[in-house]
């Protein structure tokens, strides 16, 4: 039964880490296609930098009142959280920007 267990939470820490690679890059295309946006520069690009901005605040309260509630009671699941919330605006950006 020990077995059971240790497999089962290897695998756990094993999909945690391939969730965390997928935001990793889907997060680096995110960036390229920022960067391409503010280099062309005009309307469009101060409006992003003004969303680039304001995403990273509010992400960044969402994540911290999730931590400090009091629900999050392992590394596994700290670290889940904030793939979960970062991961979520990382997508929509790149549909958005794609």
């Amino acid at each position: 039964m020990t077995r059971t267990a240790s497999t089962s939470a290897a695998a756990q820490w094993t999909r945690l880490w391939v969730d965390a690679s997928f935001l990793m890059a889907d997060a680096t295309m995110v960036m390229s296609m920022r960067g391409w946006r503010l280099m062309a520069g005009g309307a469009s690009a101060a409006k992003e930098a003004e969303r680039m901005f304001g995403e990273k605040v509010e992400a960044g309260f969402e994540l911290a009142g999730a931590l400090a509630s009091g629900r999050v009671r392992t590394p596994e699941g700290a670290a889940r959280t904030a793939i979960g919330t970062y991961g979520k605006r990382v997508r929509a950006n790149r549909r958005r920007l794609g």
